[in-house]
């Protein structure tokens, strides 16, 4: 039997005391459910007092957009949404662009779990406060890292509706809970942005801590966990490294984290280490060496051999971006490539020492990615989950809930075009 990623998101969304896994479709895990699951459930998502959560949010009031391309400065040619040129090869950001020159985030400003997004906002492709628009991302992709027009959308698209941004309004946090300042109806919304997990945050990231082992702390650097990444790769931060490191990863929260869950949107953890070698590296010669993922992700080594974060996530000088578009297909290539060297099971574990299995879910099957997906089935996948996806602001209303997914289709199939040709969730 087929489960979409609603019903899946739903049950496993209702637990607390094992949140991400009692409910998922062959778990059996009755024996852990809460009574007070829907109020704890709240708490610990939306963060409260707790880092992430609205009340320690940064609050900048002088919102400013993007700057945006001009003519003097084109970029990539994205603008307002659109698709731009699709040729890269250039300096970004030109060194006589005074509107991206890099200025480090004050205290007011919002950072999170994303550095590639970061660095977009300490230069202006993304409004500097942190506080975005859906045409802003997809601008920003296109415009600085030469990420295609489809795998642009769709991030765009993910960040609106999976990390609870407003599909109304079009604005997202790019971190902490900024409701009332992304939602258009902020007294019935809970909109955590990018720091909301088990969302476009997950268990086992590459320098961030799992949110139930550090005090609900999910998107600050770790110089820990950078410099486990760094030693692991040896400063190379290419796919067959990187994949190593994924894997030690998830064996470390699985082991650590009594609540640790792998599910079908994890599948972006893997898209997001691609994102070290294929889109951060410089041209010519595009090496994602120490000096470039470390100015990316602003860390510093210091002189004990450990690192911490320098508050300047910051694309390197002088860099140039790929030549040509990293697309959708591309990133379920780079997904299925770094997957297959060091499988791992899908779902999470149960808390009496126990690990379920998600047992079919699209490409998914008995836990694992069939044995050789398509780059398609793959992209597919990742079109299922971004336009399954209710966001949990929604959760509780059905009809906007329908108009969310709509609005999701809406941006998505005319980026996809006619090569996908995925299977529509709204028939």
């Amino acid at each position: 039997m087929k489960y979409s990623l609603l019903s899946i998101a739903l049950a496993a969304e209702a637990v607390t005391a094992f949140p991400f896994v009692a409910d998922l479709p062959g778990v059996d895990s009755s024996l852990f459910r809460n009574t007070r699951r829907e109020a704890n459930y709240k708490r610990q998502q939306s963060g409260g007092s707790y880092p992430g959560g609205p009340e320690t949010c940064p609050y900048n009031p002088d919102h400013k957009p993007a700057v945006g391309i001009s003519t003097k400065y084109p970029y990539n040619g994205a603008k307002n949404g659109s698709k731009g040129a699709g040729k890269g090869g250039y300096i970004v950001p030109d060194p006589n662009d005074l509107d991206h020159r890099f200025i480090a985030p004050t205290s007011k400003d919002i950072r999170g779990p994303c550095p590639g997004l970061n660095a977009a906002a300490n230069h202006g492709f993304l409004a500097r406060d942190g506080i975005t628009t859906f045409a802003e991302l997809a601008d920003a992709q296109q415009n600085i890292y030469n990420v295609g027009y489809d795998l642009a959308v769709t991030l765009a698209v993910l960040g609106l509706t999976t990390t609870d941004g407003d599909f109304v309004t079009e604005r997202l946090s790019i971190g902490c809970d900024a409701t009332n300042r992304t939602a258009l109806l902020p007294a019935v919304s809970s909109q955590p942005g990018l720091d909301g997990h088990n969302k476009f945050e997950a268990d086992s990231s590459l320098t961030r801590n799992d949110f139930f082992t550090h005090n609900h702390d999910n998107f600050n650097f770790n110089g820990t966990l950078f410099g486990m990444m760094t030693d692991t790769t040896k400063a190379l931060y290419n796919r067959d490294n990187l994949a190593l490191y994924r894997f030690q990863r998830y064996q470390q929260s699985k082991a650590e984290n009594p609540n640790f869950y792998f599910g079908p949107f994890s599948l972006l953890l893997y898209g997001a280490s691609s994102f070290l070698y294929e889109l951060m590296p410089s041209g010519p010669d595009y090496i994602p060496d120490y000096a470039t993922i470390s100015s990316f992700f602003g860390a510093t080594k210091n002189s004990d051999g450990t690192y911490s974060f320098n508050n300047m996530e910051k694309i390197p000088d002088n860099w140039t971006n790929r030549l040509e578009p990293y697309s959708l297909m591309d990133v379920g290539r780079e997904i299925f490539a770094q997957y297959i060297e060091y499988p791992v099971l899908f779902g999470g574990n149960t808390g009496n020492g126990g690990f379920d299995f998600i047992a079919d879910f699209g490409s998914i099957k008995d836990g694992k990615l069939i044995a050789q997906p398509t780059a398609k089935q793959v992209g597919c996948l990742l079109y299922q989950l971004t336009t399954e996806r209710v966001p949990s602001s929604l959760n509780t209303v059905v009809t906007p809930s329908v108009n969310a997914l709509s609005w999701a289709a809406s941006k998505l199939l005319p980026a996809l075009g006619p090569n996908f040709g995925c299977p529509s969730p709204l028939t």
